[in-house]
């Protein structure tokens, strides 16, 4: 479980799964996604794969709180397939991922039972074969400020425990700082109690 707000799990790379049941072939696939974009992107590449399949149902969760989700049954029983998918990203507290579960059927019915625990098989499988990594949030400044101005800076940077990205000591320096979302509001504040020093997120 995550420790705190500014932190989420998600997975760290595509992950793949198979699950066999009464004939019937359930590939699963798990990706780390950021958008809609990503997330539209995945389900082409998949579809393209497993063009003979009649369904590639699948389910997303998005945000580092996952208040954006969405099912997809795509033509099995109402629920039997979405949602199950999404029960298996919310007991593992997924979030920014999307899994998709491949079925080509066997020429054995699984019932509604049967497939709700086939789908919720699968796309658990396709999770356990992943690296689940914890993220945390972030927010990147630019800091500007003159040349006499470096000492301060730095030890402002070095006190909360940030390393400066992106440097350019010139007359006028530039540096990138990247804080912890939580940190960012007293971390801004410091800064601009500097004379002549600038700062503006990115």
């Amino acid at each position: 479980m995550p420790q705190d707000d500014d932190t989420y799990l998600t997975l760290a790379q595509r992950s793949e799964g198979l699950y066999k049941v009464k004939g019937s072939k359930h590939f699963s696939y798990a990706f780390p996604v950021t958008s809609e974009e990503d997330i539209k992107n995945c389900l082409e590449v998949i579809k393209l794969a497993h063009h003979t399949a009649r369904h590639h149902c699948y389910a997303w969760r998005l945000g580092h709180d996952a208040s954006r989700y969405r099912t997809n049954d795509d033509g099995e029983p109402s629920n039997t397939a979405g949602p199950p998918i999404l029960g298996v990203l919310k007991s593992n507290c997924l979030t920014n991922v999307l899994v998709v579960v491949v079925r080509y059927f066997g020429g054995t019915k699984l019932g509604v039972g049967g497939l709700i625990d086939a789908y919720r098989t699968a796309a658990a499988c396709a999770i356990e074969e992943g690296t689940v990594i914890e993220k945390t949030r972030i927010k990147t400044y630019v800091i500007q400020y003159p040349y006499a101005r470096m000492g301060d800076v730095m030890n402002l940077l070095k006190r909360a425990g940030i390393s400066p990205e992106k440097t350019d000591f010139q007359i006028t320096c530039t540096l990138e700082a990247t804080v912890r979302l939580r940190d960012s509001a007293a971390f801004t504040k410091s800064i601009e109690d500097l004379d002549e020093v600038q700062i503006k997120e990115v």
